[in-house]
């Protein structure tokens, strides 16, 4: 049975021009980058390669790009490495209520550290308030973390006017978790006034395992690994080498092919969520109306249907979605993000994510609404 993916928010498929760069650094090009002999030197250089490649997609300089083991390791990276190379300036971090867990687990360990946080709330777009941000800022703010797009309803934060205002009114740090938003929407690092920014291969079409955290020339923060002094001395531990050449082959081919793959991305989303709207009595978007919200990730709930129950039934037809995040998609606990938009009941508990990549086509509409039909009819019948 032919499948169509529609979880590419939890992961994506691996690109052949990626898979094929990760082969030759493990097969041929295998040495340790931080050996002298030629083995080393050509892995270096690929290293190098590399790191231009995904800064190009950011508009970031090769020095600014710091390899990591994924997101979650750049996201605690930058709070927990400002939290600690700050806290003589003051010690109060701003976030939003809607964040990834590898940032709201990081602030409740700061939190028990002595640090405080201030949680901004959402609208039902899922979309915060620039004067909520404005009335939280104090002296003693030294970070503010906010995700370019919400990796559950696909919500957009005004990044740029957040920069703007955190640095006009405070000496804070802006974080922006651009995990979701990379290779999806144009955001330029130095444009927007972004401090750091935390970036996942296996989002756009690359290798899992491996991240990276963009930190600003001339900002400090304390490395969370030390030892070797890998990666000019930000990040010990000798590097994935392979993970790292896919992913900057996945990066070249995100920007290579940017303005293609989203217009694509979004006609697809566009399409579905107005087939889904229009022909499931019922049926409704969460978060914010599809044409607001990131090109990639539609969520929308069907009254009377358990979300767990419809993605099995789904993928007994070949179809893949999901309940939400991946890092909370095996429990039962409804998702923070829903409630904090102070969703209904009946729309947290039969919430689906339908996330597109690179790989989907308009075609997959289609079969996609119509399974999507006979499984809601088939729960509402029983």
């Amino acid at each position: 049975m032919a499948i169509i993916y529609l979880d590419n928010s939890a992961t994506t498929a691996a690109l052949p021009e990626v898979a094929t760069a990760v082969k030759e650094m493990l097969t041929e090009n295998y040495g340790n980058p931080s050996s002298l002999h030629g083995l080393g030197i050509k892995a270096e250089k690929a290293l190098g390669e590399a790191r231009r490649q995904v800064a190009g997609l950011i508009g970031a300089r090769p020095t600014e790009i710091y390899f990591t083991s994924g997101g979650t390791e750049a996201n605690n990276w930058a709070l927990l490495g400002i939290a600690r190379a700050r806290r003589r300036q003051g010690r109060h971090l701003i976030t939003t209520a809607i964040e990834h867990p590898s940032i709201l687990a990081t602030c409740r360990r700061l939190e028990a550290d002595g640090f405080e946080v201030t949680y901004l709330p959402a609208d039902a777009r899922g979309v915060i308030s620039l004067a909520d941000l404005e009335a939280a800022l104090r002296e003693d703010t030294i970070l503010v973390s906010v995700m370019s797009v919400n990796n559950e309803v696909g919500s957009r934060q005004p990044v740029a006017d957040i920069a703007r205002l955190v640095h006009s009114r405070s000496r804070a740090v802006l974080h922006v978790d651009h995990i979701q938003g990379y290779g999806k929407i144009p955001l330029n690092c130095h444009e927007a006034g972004i401090d750091l920014m935390s970036l996942s291969g296996h989002k756009i079409h690359g290798p899992k395992g491996v991240g990276a955290l963009y930190i600003k020339e001339g900002l400090r923060l304390e490395p969370l690994l030390t030892g070797g002094g890998q990666e000019a001395g930000q990040r010990s531990g000798t590097e994935n080498t392979a993970g790292i050449a896919g992913f900057g082959v996945a990066a070249q081919l995100a920007a290579a092919d940017f303005a293609r793959r989203t217009a694509r991305m979004q006609e697809i989303k566009l399409e579905l969520a107005r087939r889904l709207v229009a022909e499931i009595p019922g049926a409704v978007i969460n978060g914010p109306p599809p044409e607001e919200g990131a090109p990639n990730i539609i969520n929308v709930s069907f009254p009377g249907v358990r979300a767990e129950v419809l993605v099995h039934m789904l993928e007994q037809r070949g179809i893949y979605v999901s309940t939400g995040s991946a890092c909370h998609s095996r429990r039962e606990s409804v998702s923070h993000v829903l409630q904090a938009l102070h969703l209904e009941r009946w729309r947290q508990d039969g919430a689906i994510r339908i996330s597109l990549g690179a790989l989907n086509r308009l075609e997959e509409v289609e079969p996609t609404v119509e399974a999507f039909k006979e499984c809601v009819q088939e729960l509402w019948s029983l």
